[in-house]
């Protein structure tokens, strides 16, 4: 027993050591210049100049909650079909959702940018039919299309995957008792496919409030969100403390919408 407990200490070495490296320090870093000025010395002016930022930190969290209600409108009944299909069909659309996520999210947020720029394949189709050319990049509903098309998949999968462990024989006892298929849906699915919602929600709203390179490429430098702004405090030499706040901050708020919604999900579980 001793041998056995030694081979386990032992095999979860690399694992500490890999999150003593690459969280751990990352983290104690954040924290130290987000405390501390250009001469190292203790300070509190970073966290209280972060008012200047209130619109970015708003705008951010706006359009990442925007993206997210979208991705659940779109990907709840996108799994729900996916469900109602043969198992071999199954597997297949599961691979067709996850292969935008074998591709680079550089490639993709370009590929978007061949698809609505000003000689686009969009405004070409509309110049060909006689219409006038839209302005598509450099628009909030360019970047927040980014965002869906990126983190689409890793709302669908949770969701799908919460969906697969139903016991059909819920949604057959609800039909037996006359619940139609709306009815069926919203009092027997989906209070069974919380847990995947909430994963689902966790998954696309903590990168799309993150992200800095979709807005930077479809929003054409009409928009400056939270990542954006971190990148460029981290670009200049000197502000490093006030990219380290922001982050400091961000990483705070994500926390508490991560605990309020694992919150939600105990409950969910709890009760089921």
């Amino acid at each position: 027993m001793k041998k056995r407990s030694f081979i386990e200490a032992f095999a979860a070495v690399p694992h500490l050591v890999w999150m003593l490296l690459f969280i751990a320090a990352p983290l104690i870093f954040v924290i130290y210049f987000a405390f501390t000025d250009t001469y190292g010395n203790f300070t509190f002016d970073n966290i209280t100049m972060l008012q200047s930022y209130a619109q970015i930190f708003l705008l951010s969290v706006c359009f990442a909650l925007i993206a997210t209600v979208i991705c659940l409108v779109i990907a709840y009944p996108l799994a729900y079909c996916i469900l109602l299909m043969p198992r071999k069909t199954q597997k297949l659309l599961v691979v067709i959702v996850m292969l935008p996520m074998w591709i680079s999210l550089l490639i993709r947020t370009y590929s978007l940018m061949a698809l609505m720029d000003n000689g686009g394949l969009i405004n070409s189709l509309l110049e060909i039919i006689g219409l006038p050319k839209m302005k598509l990049i450099g628009t909030s509903g360019a970047v927040i299309l980014g965002m869906v098309y990126d983190f689409l998949p890793y709302m669908v999968l949770p969701i799908y995957s919460g969906m697969s462990k139903l016991d059909f024989r819920c949604i057959e006892a609800a039909r037996d008792l006359g619940c139609n298929g709306i009815q069926t849906v919203f009092r027997v699915v989906l209070p069974l496919t919380t847990p995947g919602i909430i994963s689902g929600i966790t998954m696309v709203f903590v990168p799309s409030i993150s992200t800095f390179y979709i807005s930077q490429k479809l929003g054409g430098g009409s928009f400056d969100l939270i990542g954006d702004t971190i990148e460029r405090q981290f670009q200049n030499v000197g502000t490093y403390n006030i990219g380290a706040a922001i982050s400091l901050v961000m990483m705070i708020l994500i926390l508490i919408s991560v605990a309020i919604m694992n919150k939600f999900t105990d409950d969910d579980e709890g009760v089921l």
